[in-house]
């Protein structure tokens, strides 16, 4: 039984493709459309994905590739500003990569199984009728479909297009940087497969071994009132970000000695961590939201990724499994929206705490 054969893909990050392969195990033609002219290969920074996420790649064939990437997790670790053990997750099971990582997975993976990728295909407006969907780009194309699926991020277009007065994302009142350090740890903390957190007296770092000793991948969340826009951001180099992280963590061990050799090359900012409030619609007629474009937990969570790939493997199988395309969406979000929004509630929680360090 299927209600759709074939979806118009909105969004060609993480949610996007992992949709669309979902989609095709249920039998669902699916084409993604990307709004920028070309692939993210080699952008953004490193995640973890929680069990749960690694669970829903495997669903869709994945598991190996997947498993060939970045490194695992098998213990997190909190501590205190000098790095004194609060507590241990001995039996986390997650994994750590790059975004370019498993986006690469992912655009493979799209590649071997033929599923279209267009790009440069920006989202203007969408016309529904009894039995389709046509989405109309920036271009003056057109695509026709049964069911429009907006996996666009958090400032996604189609969520605009279901409800107009839907909320946007939300600033969490911290900065997010990360990178790479020749330091290299030692004692327990250079064991592999375990992961750090600790509360530092003015900004939240978190860190692990790289495998084989070859040194510490790092982050700090660090507290902003005020959201930089887009143009105040790139006015701040590199060199800046990593002398501010060092100065916020000054008095922290290890994170003090694990910046004092940090690589400035590989510093990464993400000035804009927000979150999406609660999404008062998922769906209309024929759209539908998927991942971020719909719930977007704090970083603090650790479930971004996951939760995103978890919510594309369900719609797929709702869409499947149901009589028709309304049951379906409404089994779908009664199946995530209680999940993601108990997530998001914790995670807030948490990023209260990081955004008032030092305050």
């Amino acid at each position: 039984m299927r209600t759709v054969d074939r979806a118009l893909v909105i969004g060609g990050g993480i949610a996007g493709p992992v949709t669309a392969l979902a989609l095709r195990r249920a039998g669902v033609e699916a084409e993604v459309f990307e709004a920028y002219r070309t692939s993210a290969e080699g952008i953004g920074g490193t995640f973890m994905i929680a069990p749960n996420g690694l669970a829903a790649l495997a669903a869709v064939g994945l598991e190996a590739e997947v498993g060939a990437v970045g490194q695992s997790v098998g213990r997190t670790v909190i501590e205190d500003a000098r790095g004194g053990v609060l507590a241990e997750l001995p039996d986390v099971r997650g994994r750590v990569m790059r975004r370019a990582e498993l986006y690469a997975v992912l655009q493979r993976r799209l590649r071997e199984e033929g599923v279209p990728v267009r790009y440069d295909k920006r989202l203007v407006g969408v016309e529904e009728h009894a039995t389709g969907v046509t989405a109309r780009f920036a271009d003056g194309t057109t695509a026709a479909g049964d069911l429009l699926i907006g996996t666009d991020g958090t400032r996604s277009v189609v969520r605009g297009l279901i409800d107009p007065a839907a909320p946007g994302p939300r600033y969490t009142g911290l900065v997010g940087v990360g990178g790479y350090s020749a330091h290299r740890l030692t004692g327990p903390r250079a064991a592999g497969e375990s992961i750090h957190f600790a509360q530092g007296a003015r900004a939240f770092f978190g860190y692990w071994a790289l495998r084989d000793g070859a040194g510490t991948a790092w982050f700090s969340n660090i507290p902003r009132p005020e959201q930089l826009t887009p143009e105040q951001a790139r006015e701040v180099s590199r060199e800046d970000w990593l002398a501010l992280a060092r100065d916020l963590h000054a008095d922290d061990l290890p994170a003090r000695e694990v910046l004092a050799a940090a690589d400035t090359a590989s510093v990464e900012a993400f000035p804009r961590l927000e979150i999406m409030p609660s999404v008062p619609h998922w769906y209309r007629d024929r759209m539908v939201l998927v991942g971020d474009s719909v719930h977007a937990p704090s970083n603090s969570s650790g479930q971004g990724v996951s939760l995103a790939v978890e919510s594309a493997v369900e719609l797929a199988r709702c869409l499947s499994g149901r009589p028709d395309l309304p049951s379906a969406l409404a089994a779908y979000e009664a199946a995530r929206r209680p999940v993601v929004e108990e997530v998001a509630a914790r995670a807030a929680v948490v990023n209260g705490r990081k955004a008032s360090a030092g305050v």
